[in-house]
């Protein structure tokens, strides 16, 4: 998966369905990237990176594509994939997965099950038993991978704005959140939309 040679909302789109992977001492977790949002740097007024801010909490943004970002909020942990060059700091927000090995573990951490599991930016990464020490350190480098290769492809991408961003001026409403279109681990989705996890998926 190249992080660096292409635009930030192109790897978000193509994340969709990239197998990622965690392993802690007693567990693999693994499960396919439903659910990405593109941060697309110094004029993104959502962005961490925006009019090039940097503090220690986002340095790792700073560094070169393929880099975990990893931060906390609302006591929730969320992963950033960097993209770009060093210095241009832009990323990809993994929003939701649909879980695949460990679903036992990821109950037992969640204390949820069904879709709820893994419907949500810190849900997934509180599922896998993800640590925030990952900040900084490269995919597929250490306990944190993806595989693009053994990967689902959606059948059909669904472009809309990002979640919890407002009086952000035109940047609230852009769409730069990619989702798989039905599939019901989705984050905030209607019922009324879900489809079998299956059918989401091109065959």
């Amino acid at each position: 998966m190249d992080f660096i040679q292409r635009d930030t909302v192109t790897i978000a789109k193509d994340l969709l369905g990239v197998r990622v992977i965690y392993h802690d001492e007693l567990q693999t977790y693994t499960g396919y990237i439903v659910e990405t949002e593109a941060y697309v740097g110094k004029k993104d007024r959502a962005a961490h990176g925006f009019n090039g801010k940097r503090t220690p909490k986002v340095e790792s943004l700073y560094k070169t594509g393929g880099t975990i970002y990893a931060h906390v909020m609302h006591t929730h942990l969320l992963i950033n994939f960097v993209t770009q060059l060093e210095d241009e700091p832009e990323g990809v927000l993994i929003r939701a997965v649909e879980p695949e090995e460990g679903i036992e573990a990821m109950t037992h951490n969640r204390g949820k099950i069904g879709f709820d599991l893994t419907n949500g930016p810190g849900k997934w990464t509180k599922a896998f038993n993800i640590p925030r020490h990952l900040d900084g350190s490269k995919i597929n480098e250490g306990h944190l991978q993806i595989d693009s290769k053994n990967r689902k492809y959606p059948k059909m991408i669904e472009e809309s704005g990002r979640i919890g961003i407002p009086n952000k001026g035109e940047w609230t409403n852009k769409p730069l959140r990619f989702t798989v279109k039905g599939n019901p681990y989705v984050s905030r989705m209607r019922k009324s939309d879900m489809k079998h996890p299956d059918v989401t998926w091109r065959d």
